[in-house]
């Protein structure tokens, strides 16, 4: 999938990238989502109306997925790449919580996922042990 550009503003593209999405096929939301820098993470809860908008889907049923959109601003417009951990995207600030929301679609995806949180909690509490155990300064005359 490609890049798709307007002339939205940020905030106006990440509205939209949420917001519900009704289709004589299929109706799309969002069940939770979160901004980390220029990746919206997204859980998304599609529910066919027909047949054959998903594999394992029939009309009235329903499935949930990650989604991570990749936001670029270029030549003043704000645009989006969609990407889906089906499609193991290299991005993995995915919040935690999420993996618990939608069914696996990639185990190396998300073994990333929580290699980076837990490297991220090594670093904070390192940080934070160094800081805490740092001299404290000594009071200017």
């Amino acid at each position: 999938m490609g890049w798709y550009f307007s002339s939205q503003s940020r905030s106006e593209l990440i509205v939209e990238l949420i917001a519900m999405q009704e289709t004589e096929r299929a109706s799309t939301k969002v069940i939770a989502h979160a901004l980390r820098g220029n990746v919206l993470w997204s859980v998304i809860e599609m529910t066919a109306k027909v047949e054959d908008v998903h594999r394992d889907l029939t009309p009235g049923q329903s499935l949930r997925y990650i989604r991570c959109d990749l936001l670029e601003r270029s030549g003043g417009q704000w645009g989006y790449k969609p990407l889906e951990e089906s499609m193991h995207p290299y991005y993995y600030s995915c919040p935690l919580s999420y993996l618990d929301l939608a069914p696996e679609q990639s185990a190396d995806w998300r073994a990333g996922v929580r290699a980076y949180h837990a490297r991220r909690r090594t670093s904070t509490a390192s940080t934070a042990s160094t800081a805490s155990t740092a001299p404290a300064a000594a009071p200017m005359a």
